[in-house]
C-alpha cells in the first residue's frame, strides 16, 4: 500500500531532531544552499531533548570519555550507591550489560583513552567560538556568556585523582589554572570552606538559557526558508539503494536526503536503517531554584557531587549525574533531590531563595566509547547520523554539525569521520 506523500514536494533535506544538535546541523545545511525539514514530535528545544536540561556548559576542554582504566573496580560501588553520582538500578542490568562491558573495555588502557580524547577535542575546540557566532547571528549573542568554569576540590589528594586528566588537557594546548584556597574565594567567594583548590577553565563559555537559544536558531532557520513538522518520525522508504522519504505514521516526507539527530530515539531510527547501534540512556536530572545570581557568578563543578552548578537567568541550575536505566523507566525523582541538597552544601550561605521553579529529567544518548555516531548509514545512500553525544551535545554540535553539512553537500569534511563511523558496532 502507498503511504501518503507529505504535500511540500520541494524538501530536499530532512532533519530528524530539534536538539540543539539537529537545529545547528539544519542551518550549516542551509548554509549549502539546501532546503531544509526539520522533523521532531516537540517544539525545538523543548523538553523532550536532552538539550532543555542539560547544565548549559560550552566547553573546550569537554575532551575525556567517562570510561578510564580502572573504573571496573567502581562498577560494582554504583550498584550499591543509590544516592551517588553514578547510578545502575538493578532491575535493568541483565539488559545494559552488553553497553556496560563494552564501556568498560573503551577505557581499558590510556591509549585508547588518549585516542578518544583527540576525536573529542577535535570536536569541541571551536566550540565557544563557534556558539557565539551563533547566537550573535540569531540575535541572542547575550545569551552566551564567556565567565569561565570552575572545578572545585576538597583537598589536594582529590584533585591528584584527577591529574591525569587535566595533564592530558594541558597536552592539547588546553589552559588550565590551577587555584588554591584563596584564589576560590576571590573568584566565588559564596563556596564552601571545605573546597581547598581547584582549577578554572578561562575559555569557557555557558548558556543561560539553553530553550530560548535553540528557539532563536529555529527562528532564524525559519527565515532563511527552512520548515518544522510536529511529528514523530518512525523509519524511512528506500528503494534501489537510496533514501527517497522519511516516515511519519501513514504519512512520508519526501527528501533526497537526511539526517538523523534524534538524541535517544535514533537508536529506533538506525534500526529501521538497518543499523544496529550501541546506544543507551544516560539519564540526567536537573532542578532550578529561584536564585537571584548571587550565590554563583559562573559554571561550578564540585569534583566530589559530578554536578554542574550554573547561574541561568532564571535562577540557578543544578544538573548532572548519570542514571543507567531503562528508557522507559519512570523517573526517580530522588536523584533531583540529592542534586539539590549536594548543591546547598557547596555553598558557605544558603541560597538567596531555595524555591524550586523547575524539574526535569532526560535523556542524554551515551554510546559505550563516548564518542558520537557522525557519518553515513551502511544501508544506503542519502542518510546520514549525527547522534550519541552523551552529556557533550552542546558543546559537539557546531562541530557536528558542519562536519555533517559537508557529508551532505558531498564534501570531503575538515575532520576524519571514520571513528565515529556507526560501522564501528
Amino acid at each position: 500500500m502507498r503511504t501518503k506523500s507529505h504535500p511540500d514536494k520541494e524538501t530536499k533535506v530532512a532533519v530528524i531532531g530539534a536538539g540543539i544538535v539537529g537545529l545547528m546541523t539544519a542551518l550549516e545545511i542551509q548554509r549549502t544552499g539546501r532546503q531544509v525539514v526539520v522533523i521532531d514530535p516537540g517544539e525545538p528545544g523543548g523538553r523532550q531533548a536532552a538539550s532543555y536540561g542539560n547544565a548549559g556548559w560550552i566547553s573546550t576542554s569537554n575532551i575525556m570519555p567517562l570510561s578510564v582504566p580502572g573504573l571496573w573496580r567502581d562498577v560494582i560501588g554504583y550498584l550499591l550507591d543509590k544516592s551517588g553520582p553514578f547510578v545502575i538500578r538493578w532491575a535493568y542490568l541483565p539488559r545494559l550489560l552488553p553497553w556496560l562491558i563494552r564501556f568498560v573495555w573503551a577505557g581499558r588502557n590510556w591509549k585508547k583513552v588518549n585516542d578518544c580524547a583527540k576525536v573529542r577535542f577535535e570536536l569541541c575546540r571551536h566550540s565557544a567560538e563557534d556558539h557565539k557566532n551563533v547566537a550573535a547571528e540569531a540575535g541572542v549573542g547575550h545569551l552566551i556568556e564567556q565567565k569561565g568554569q570552575l572545578y572545585i576540590y576538597r583537598d589536594k589528594s582529590q584533585f591528584l585523582a584527577a591529574a591525569s586528566g587535566w595533564d592530558m588537557r594541558r597536552r592539547f594546548g588546553i589552559k588550565v589554572t590551577e587555584l588554591g584556597k584563596d584564589d576560590l574565594r576571590k573568584l566565588e567567594p559564596n563556596i564552601s570552606a571545605r573546597y581547598t583548590c581547584g582549577v578554572l577553565l578561562d575559555d569557557g563559555c555557558h548558556c543561560t538559557d539553553v530553550k530560548a537559544y535553540c528557539e532563536a536558531i529555529a527562528e532564524l532557520i525559519r527565515k532563511r526558508g527552512g520548515k518544522f513538522i510536529r511529528a514523530r518520525a518512525t523509519g524511512f522508504q528506500i528503494s534501489d539503494g537510496r533514501l527517497r522519504a522519511v516516515k511519519i505514521g501513514e504519512a512520508s516526507i519526501e527528501c533526497e536526503q537526511a539526517v538523523v539527530t534524534a538524541g535517544i530515539g535514533s537508536k529506533e531510527l538506525a534500526a529501521a536503517a538497518g543499523d544496529r547501534v550501541s546506544l543507551e540512556s544516560e539519564r540526567g536530572y536537573h532542578v532550578m531554584i529561584a536564585d537571584g545570581g548571587r550565590t554563583a557568578t559562573r559554571p561550578i563543578m564540585p569534583a566530589d557531587g559530578k554536578i554542574g552548578i550554573t547561574p541561568m537567568r532564571q535562577g540557578l541550575r543544578i544538573a548532572g549525574q548519570i542514571e543507567l536505566a531503562s528508557f522507559k523507566a519512570a523517573p526517580d525523582w530522588r536523584r533531583a533531590d540529592i542534586l539539590h541538597q549536594f548543591a546547598s552544601r557547596v555553598f558557605e550561605a544558603p541560597f538567596e531563595s531555595d524555591k524550586v521553579i523547575d524539574r526535569w529529567m532526560g535523556h542524554r544518548p551515551a554510546t559505550p566509547d563516548g564518542l558520537p555516531c557522525i557519518g553515513p548509514t551502511r544501508s544506503c545512500g542519502g542518510l546520514f547520523y549525527g547522534f550519541g553525544h552523551g552529556g557533550s551535545g552542546l558543546a559537539q554540535a557546531p562541530a557536528t554539525a558542519k562536519l555533517l553539512a559537508a557529508l551532505v553537500a558531498g564534501q570531503r569534511p575538515r575532520l576524519d569521520v571514520s571513528p565515529m563511523s556507526v560501522r564501528r558496532f
